[in-house]
């Protein structure tokens, strides 16, 4: 190789031990090759689960066009973007062997699985390899403007400018925040007084996002509280229980390790049962006190309806009333007869295929959360009895526009979608062990507010019949169980209008205290 001299890449900026290194072709490769292993390093330090919030992928592209510039400059060859993308995420994956949670597992024998790899690792180098191939093109620009060496590849317009549209669109996808539509009054323009907002609240040491949507901030708050554990219903409430926002104000909250709380997941010794119900807690103090309210209505939907009983039976003074939607008792024995009924249901059509897979997994509590999970929740509707939902809940859920799991909603930013996902494959890995001992017919045999159960005739009898055996020997000071017979699991949703109705005739005017 000729013998460089030391160049300068403006006046009065020297670069004479850039030059000496870049004469060595080894070392200079040696030393881009170590430059992309630390930074992958860094970025599993910062960000090991890939980027959860718009700062972290902002961060992981900025590491990415320095990766690609010094290795480009020092490489001085286009292919160094495939070297350098391969050690970057060596780093990474190095860096985060400790790190716990199915939604870094290779696991891509499970449709879960399979949508868990391209949400960590694909979105994570989608995100990294624009900047990187961008940084590419800028070393080898600054290589050839120091030259370094005759054989830097000659300049390509057309092709620098279209990597760096991709990735100044990327910075724009990744920076575009989350929102929530305005309430709209009676008259279809924006309420005067109403409220819509993501808004950021602090609980247990951990930012935790909350939905608060209101005509009127006076009126009475409900707490929702989403299934799971790990849902987001963010997109789902906003479209399917707009009309409470007319007599309450509602907040809709994501917890800890799920949706837009996902960050909150680390570190995972934190995401305890115990740690979720002081949450809650914590969050309702916080309600009660914004909005000048003695108490406030709590509704559980599923896994939410666990954890509104626990948070209830704790801090009875906190709650004017409990709804319970989709209600649950005892989690192992509920998928004990899930798992029995779908036995039953194979053996019954001679399906052996099915009873062969659901025997395999072993009766619950399963061994291999989520995944095991998964695939039972799959076959659910082989043991529900057919029936129409309401029409209203139909027509909303198809004009919301919200999409699987309400990703498409604009209360979720790009990286909040990603999160909804892997929140969910999470955070059920971590909170389903710890429910395996809850029975709430022996464990809450009493508890000191109005209780309302809503119904659905067509949910599983795992669930339903458990629930109502709950719901008979339970003391309270008033409890209505409410039964509709076009619902199934999600009672609140497809009987929106109906629980909308049974909240401001009834359970409002027996039970609310300003």
């Amino acid at each position: 190789m000729a013998r460089l001299e030391p160049t300068s890449l403006a006046p009065g900026i020297s670069l004479p031990w850039a030059a000496s290194l870049v004469s060595n072709r080894k070392l200079a490769v040696a030393v881009a090759l170590g430059i992309g292993v630390a930074a992958g390093l860094l970025t599993s330090f910062v960000a090991p689960r890939g980027p959860t919030t718009a700062a972290n992928a902002l961060f992981v592209m900025a590491v990415g066009l320095f990766v690609g510039t010094v290795g480009g400059a020092l490489v001085r060859s286009r292919w160094s973007l495939v070297v350098l993308f391969f050690v970057y995420f060596l780093g990474i994956e190095a860096g985060r062997l400790n790190v716990v949670g199915p939604s870094l597992d290779l696991r891509l024998d499970n449709p879960y699985g399979v949508i868990a790899f391209v949400l960590t690792r694909g979105i994570h180098s989608m995100l990294a390899l624009p900047p990187i191939a961008l940084g590419v093109l800028v070393g080898l620009a600054v290589a050839r403007r120091l030259g370094w060496s005759p054989s830097v590849p000659r300049r390509r317009p057309l092709g620098s400018a279209m990597v760096g549209v991709i990735a100044a669109a990327l910075v724009v996808l990744v920076a575009w925040p989350a929102s929530t539509p305005p309430v709209m009054g009676p008259d279809g323009q924006p309420a005067p007084r109403g409220i819509a907002e993501m808004a950021t609240v602090r609980l247990g040491a951990a930012d935790q996002t909350v939905m608060i949507r209101a005509a009127d901030p006076d009126k009475p708050v409900l707490l929702y509280l989403s299934g799971g554990p790990g849902q987001s219903d963010l997109a789902y409430a906003r479209a399917l229980l707009e009309p409470l926002t007319a007599d309450f104000v509602v907040a809709v909250w994501d917890q800890r390790g799920s949706g837009r709380s996902y960050g909150a997941l680390d570190p995972t010794s934190s995401l305890t049962l115990e740690r979720a119900v002081a949450d809650m807690v914590e969050l309702s103090e916080y309600l009660r006190d914004r909005f000048s309210e003695q108490k406030i209505y709590v509704l559980g939907e599923s896994w939410g309806t666990t954890l509104g009983v626990l948070a209830v039976q704790d801090r009875p003074d906190l709650f004017h009333a409990y709804i319970g939607s989709g209600q649950m008792v005892s989690q192992r024995e509920t998928d004990r007869i899930i798992w029995r009924d779908l036995l039953a249901y194979a053996d019954r059509t001679g399906n052996g295929d099915l009873y062969d897979q659901i025997l395999t997994l072993g009766e619950p509590p399963y061994r291999d959360t989520p995944w095991a999970n998964s695939v039972v929740m799959g076959y659910y509707p082989l043991l529900e009895t057919p029936y129409t939902p309401p029409a209203l809940y139909v027509e909303r859920g198809n004009a919301s526009g919200v999409g699987p799991y309400g990703v498409l909603a604009s209360e979720y930013s790009f990286i909040d979608k990603v999160n909804v996902i892997r929140g969910l494959v999470d955070m059920f890995s971590l909170m389903y062990p710890q429910l395996q001992g809850i029975d709430f017919r022996t464990d809450v045999p009493a508890l000191e507010v109005p209780v309302y159960v809503l119904d659905g005739a067509h949910e599983l009898a795992g669930r339903r019949d458990l629930a109502h055996e709950w719901f008979d020997g339970l003391t309270a000071p008033h409890k209505e169980l409410i039964t509709y017979e076009d619902a199934g699991h999600s009672v609140v949703f497809e009987e929106a209008d109906a629980f909308h109705r049974l909240m401001t005739d009834s359970i409002v005017p027996a039970t609310y205290r300003k």
